[in-house]
């Protein structure tokens, strides 16, 4: 039987939300991520056969759960190759749930954090790490990965598929590390909780502008990590960044869902409690820094700028373009050259802006970025050069993978042209 339109929409929106979970909770079992993939994939099959004739399960995301577990035991039970490990968790597996807190004060017992450090193992690449990761603790397709990146699909893909090879013949233990290990993963773990972050604050494809679940999931482990390495100044500076990012959700929608520009946020709706601890995470951040601050704290210090304004009008645009150049000039990137660019504008003109702007044409990285078009044809427009600001929109229209962002960006290009 076919499942109807409504029942696949539900199990394509909730295999998208749990998956990680179901990935991270068979990968404690296993020992492979890979198999564990493969298995939460099983668990969709049959939620593909079962729910529409059934009906979805009250609790959907515990009966994915529960229907990869069972496969996992089996798997485990069934192949002798797993009988050691079969052995070290015990007779009572299907019954016994991890304890609520960790036995040792060092160590993480969140299965969602051993899949991050997991993925984050020494033995892949920098890119592998956070490509492995999305795919696995975001449940993104290799297609929003890549967008993320700025990279081919393909190139994504690959990068995947070897990671997830590499860690099986390397025989990579499902675990958050201790001391030295721990630190050397940490700011590839920082790197894949901002990215997972950033495309539930603003997806990449599909429907929606905001995917709740994402920055839900990634502001809980950034929160964890800094409750659990209180010296790391970084840590503390991303649990603020998130928390200030994450305070503006409310006011980032309409009522149809479709996106509010920062300039025209109701800030009556952020949530100054999220403001109050991303001040607090920020402070602890300042406190433990040694050095100059890292990319981080760099940019917590600019959301706090924007955090602090009551009103659009009352942004430090000074200080925030000032930010963006220390932050340009520690971590070198045509995306963060663009944002200084959009608050040089605002500090000291649009021609200002469109002077940097303009000298990012060239990039290859934003050749295919549809916020380049975006930010220009906004300065165009600010300019009075409409017909110009027009052109960049729609550009930028066909560039945009969100229905949403695609959507206000033509709307933007129809009222240059009244």
């Amino acid at each position: 039987m076919e499942p109807q339109p409504t029942t696949a929409h539900a199990i394509e929106t909730v295999f998208r939300l749990e998956s990680p979970r179901v990935i991270a909770g068979v990968a404690r079992i296993v020992r492979d991520v890979g198999i564990a993939e493969e298995l939460a994939q099983d668990a969709l099959v049959a939620a593909l056969e079962q729910w529409p004739r059934d009906g979805v399960p009250a609790n959907p995301g515990a009966w994915l759960m529960a229907t990869a577990r069972n496969r996992a035991v089996d798997l485990v039970r069934r192949r002798e190759r797993y009988a050691r490990k079969l052995a070290e968790i015990g007779r009572d597996l299907e019954t016994t749930a991890p304890p609520e807190e960790p036995a040792d004060p060092d160590d993480i017992d969140d299965d969602l954090l051993r899949l991050v450090f997991t993925a984050c193992h020494p033995v892949l690449s920098a890119e592998a790490r956070t490509a492995l990761t999305l795919r696995l603790l975001g449940g993104l397709t290799t297609a929003e990965i890549a967008r993320a990146f700025l990279v081919p699909e393909s190139t994504i893909a690959q990068r995947i598929v070897r990671a997830k090879r590499t860690l099986a013949v390397k025989n990579v233990a499902f675990e958050v590390p201790y001391g030295p290990d721990r630190e050397a993963r940490l700011g590839s773990v920082l790197d894949v909780i901002y990215l997972i972050f950033n495309e539930g604050y603003a997806a990449t494809a599909g429907d929606d502008w905001l995917r709740p679940g994402l920055c839900e999931d990634a502001l809980r482990l950034a929160r964890v990590l800094a409750s659990l390495m209180p010296k790391e100044p970084e840590v503390h500076a991303l649990a603020a960044l998130l928390e200030f990012q994450a305070s503006r959700a409310a006011a980032r929608t309409g009522p149809d869902g479709s996106p509010v520009l920062l300039g025209d946020q109701n800030r009556r709706r952020w949530n100054r409690m999220l403001i109050a601890r991303g001040i607090t995470a920020l402070v602890h951040a300042d406190a433990t820094a040694t050095s100059a601050p890292g990319p981080y704290a760099l940019q917590a210090a600019i959301a706090a700028c924007h955090a602090h304004a009551y009103t659009y009008e009352e942004t430090d645009w000074a200080s925030i373009a000032t930010l963006y150049g220390l932050l340009a000039a520690r971590v070198p990137s045509p995306v963060v050259e663009l944002n200084r660019a959009v608050a040089v504008s605002m500090a000291r003109g649009p021609a200002e802006g469109l002077e940097i702007v303009d000298a990012l044409a060239a990039e290859p990285a934003l050749r295919d970025y549809h916020l380049l078009p975006s930010v220009r044809g906004d300065l165009l427009a600010r300019l009075g050069r409409t017909a110009e600001a027009r052109e960049e929109f729609v550009r930028a229209a066909g560039l945009a993978r969100n229905e949403r962002e695609r959507e206000l960006l033509l709307a933007r290009a129809e009222e240059c042209d009244s």
